[in-house]
């Protein structure tokens, strides 16, 4: 009798909605980062470090990705998809920028700061869309 290879234990990462109050009208505007490995915009997120918490992860890719110090709110959705036939799960929080200054490095080579509606369309993924949802609904906003 043959048994099964075990499935793969699943990829944890963690990352933020990262906003900010608008600096130039009444709205906010939401972090995106570009990833030049995979000519991509996402939210910040990355791989959990062995014995850290997902918040904690989520913090540092947030520092890492985009300079930005902040302060956590509402969990948001979780994302779950396949990375080369592995299983990915990415816990995400909002999170209010407070303080930093973005610099270009090897992982993260521009950020952008944008409307909710600009931000939603300019995501590569369809799955991180939902994200600009989630955050404006946990604010209690309808901001666009």
């Amino acid at each position: 009798m043959t048994v099964p290879p075990e499935a793969p234990p699943p990829i944890q990462a963690a990352g933020c909605v990262l906003w900010r109050r608008s600096t130039t009208t009444d709205g906010l505007e939401i972090c995106l980062v570009h990833r030049p490995k995979y000519d991509d915009w996402s939210h910040p997120k990355g791989k959990l470090k062995r014995g850290e918490t997902e918040l904690a992860a989520a913090l540092r890719e947030v520092r890492e990705e985009t300079g930005q110090e902040c302060v956590p709110g509402a969990t948001l959705p979780t994302s779950r998809y396949v990375v080369h036939d592995r299983p990915k799960t990415v816990a995400y929080w909002a999170a209010e920028a407070t303080s930093g200054t973005f610099t270009p490095n090897d992982e993260v080579d521009r950020v952008l700061w944008l409307p909710p509606a600009a931000a939603r369309d300019r995501l590569t993924q369809p799955r991180d869309r939902s994200l600009v949802d989630a955050l404006l609904a946990a604010l209690h906003t309808n901001l666009t």
